[in-house]
């Protein structure tokens, strides 16, 4: 178990879920995704079947498929492979969980029931503590992306109610922009791990004492994002701020074509030569054949190529 009685840092991609054309999905270049983060991104942590990987709209099934898979490639080559085993049903969510342990993952992250949502802090934690007594060797990760989950309790107040009841708790995948909240955590939590998830604003997450961060443009941009977070350690906050603000004018192009994250998955494709086939639906890429050329083009003229 590679997290046992370490701290979880650097940067953590949060893998997209390779699909053929009918939207099936696809495990044969799941091996080729791995080497192309470590070889070519630097990145040996993962985080399978969140956001990024839609794993809302996964089957059990599937997710427990994809989980095999990247812990067996994974092994030998990747320092961590964070299992999301989140689900609007806890039974099925514990499924996930053991199944996690089972194959050998080194950690598990759950974010909160986004339909019938928790009525109280305390419900919440109460949820999360069955998810993580499912696979009690593993350590937790909560997943916080109220965003998405519609869920947004202060996570500086829930974090010492997870830490009295989950003994496995090591931390949060911080999904949010309320650097405040963030940075108190870190203040206040100190022997806790702090991923931040807003990959545009990970330099100001930096500042107050991200251990780390988890985010989907590390399968694509990691190497320089390293370069990024070098500079920072060097004390090169003018390098650091060049490099961040590059990243931002990717992601302003991106969001101002009206994109999202299927087309952040054709991105990929393009960028690392891995077909990773369509999005799910719901969900429906404004891809035409003139974009890849296109994204290819700013990716030059940022110097991110």
């Amino acid at each position: 178990m590679a997290l046992a009685g370490k701290k979880l840092r650097g940067l953590v991609a949060a893998t997209f879920t390779p699909m053929t054309s009918r939207s099936d999905i696809n495990v044969s270049v799941v091996q080729e995704y791995v080497d192309y983060l470590v070889n070519k991104q630097n990145v040996k942590n993962i985080f399978v079947n969140g956001t990024t990987g839609e794993g809302m709209s996964l089957s059990v099934q599937e997710r427990k498929r994809l989980a095999e898979e990247w812990v067996k490639h994974g092994r030998g080559k990747m320092d961590n492979v964070i299992i999301h085993v989140g689900c609007l049903s806890l039974e099925d969510t514990k499924d996930l969980a053991a199944h996690a342990a089972s194959c050998g993952a080194d950690a598990i992250s759950s974010v909160s029931p986004s339909f019938l949502k928790p009525s109280s802090q305390d419900a919440l934690v109460l949820y999360l503590k069955e998810v993580a007594a499912a696979a009690p060797s593993l350590p937790f990760y909560y997943y916080h992306i109220p965003s998405l989950s519609g869920v947004n309790y202060q996570v500086r107040n829930l974090v010492g109610k997870m830490q009295l009841h989950i003994p496995s708790f090591r931390g949060v995948k911080f999904s949010d922009v309320n650097l405040m909240d963030f940075s108190l955590c870190i203040h206040e939590y100190k022997e806790l791990d702090f991923l931040f998830g807003v990959d545009e604003q990970l330099l100001g997450s930096l500042v107050f004492g991200a251990h780390g961060a988890v985010g989907s443009t590390y399968n694509y941009l990691g190497s320089t994002t390293h370069k990024m977070l070098a500079a920072f350690e060097e004390g090169n906050l003018k390098k650091a701020r060049e490099i961040q603000c590059k990243i931002q004018e990717f992601m302003a192009f991106v969001f101002a074509l009206g994109w999202g994250l299927p087309e952040f998955k054709n991105i990929m494709s393009v960028t690392s030569g891995i077909d990773l086939g369509p999005p799910r639906l719901p969900l429906m890429a404004n891809w035409k054949q003139e974009h890849p050329e296109t994204v290819r083009a700013e990716l030059k003229r940022l110097g991110l190529m």
